[in-house]
Parts: C-alpha cells; sequence; structure tokens
C-alpha cells in the first residue's frame, strides 16, 4: 500500500502479514481526496481520523498538507504499527490514540475540520455514528463528518446528511456540522 497523494506520494506503508484492518482501497482514497480537495484547503486543517487501522487515511491528509491528525486505534497492534510508520516517515503532527472511539468522542476536546470514521462494516452500533460524532460538539461549524460503510447500510435520511459517493463496494457519507 502506498500514499497516492501530497509531499508523500508514493512511499510506501507496508502492514505486517496477518494484520488486522481493512484498509481503505486506494481507488476509493484516490476519489475521496479529489472530492475534498475540490472543497478544502489541506493546509493547516485539524483532522480525526477514527478507527485508524493501517493510518492510510490520516498519512493521506498529512501528505497534503493537514496541519494535525489525530488517529483513534483501539488495536493494540495496529495503534503501534500507525506510530511506527508516523515515525519512519518524520511525521511529528500525527497523534496516535489507543482507544474506544465511542468512549474518545465524548472526552475529546479538540475541535476538527474534518472527522472521517472507518469502522468496521458490520460493527455494532455503526448506524448511531453519525449522530453520536454530530452530537458530540468536536467538529467545527460546516465541519464534515465522513463516514465510510458498505452497501448494507443507508444514512441518506440524517438530517444533517450531504451526499454519498459510492466507489466499488466502498461507499462514503458525508455529513456537514451546522452553524
Amino acid at each position: 500500500m502506498r500514499i497516492i497523494g501530497g509531499a508523500l506520494k508514493g512511499k510506501a506503508i507496508d502492514p505486517p502479514a496477518g494484520y488486522k484492518a481493512r484498509p481503505t482501497t486506494d481507488f476509493a482514497r484516490e476519489a475521496l481526496f479529489d472530492i475534498l480537495g475540490n472543497e478544502y484547503e489541506f493546509d493547516g486543517l485539524h483532522v480525526l481520523d477514527l478507527f485508524g487501522g493501517t493510518g492510510a487515511i490520516s498519512f493521506e491528509f498529512i501528505s497534503r498538507g493537514a496541519g494535525h491528525v489525530w488517529c483513534v486505534e483501539m488495536a493494540p497492534a495496529n495503534a503501534s504499527f500507525i506510530s511506527s510508520q508516523a515515525r519512519r516517515l518524520g511525521l511529528r503532527n500525527l497523534t496516535v490514540v489507543r482507544h474506544n472511539v465511542f468512549d474518545f468522542i465524548h472526552l475529546c476536546t479538540e475541535k476538527f475540520d474534518i472527522v472521517f470514521a472507518d469502522p468496521p462494516y458490520a460493527l455494532e452500533g455503526l448506524e448511531t455514528l453519525p449522530s453520536r460524532v454530530l452530537d458530540a460538539g468536536i467538529i467545527h461549524p460546516g465541519g464534515y463528518f465522513i463516514l465510510e460503510h458498505g452497501s448494507e447500510q443507508s444514512f441518506t435520511s440524517h438530517p444533517l446528511f450531504v451526499k454519498e459517493k459510492t466507489y466499488g463496494r466502498v461507499h462514503f457519507t458525508f455529513f456537514e456540522q451546522p452553524s
């Protein structure tokens, strides 16, 4: 797996064999960052990456100029891998937090421009995640919460739904924090 854009474009992120995470495909990541690149200036953004997995989304944001990224990953081996890759790449603006996402969003005191979540598609409570994140007060007004999910779920009836984009089996649903 490689970083697909920005200053770190082409740098490898190679999880060890047996790594327990489902990374967002290169095709879907590229499409997501094309969308975001048309709506945001990445320089200086504060981003929260929930369910960090391999850290690929965090690394893409940093590669494009995000000011700071917080990556929340509960699995100790995954959090350790993301931290080791950040050190290897010389990144000082990535904070890896080993915590349960549902608990973290209520403890967090930071505010973010973008919150991205790529939970396991069969995660219990997935349907509550948009409201939990948007109600937690952690997103600046006008900022996005982006949820990656499978085709089994639809969030188009959520009151803060903005749009959904589909790339193969990957769905990105965008919600906007009200002003």
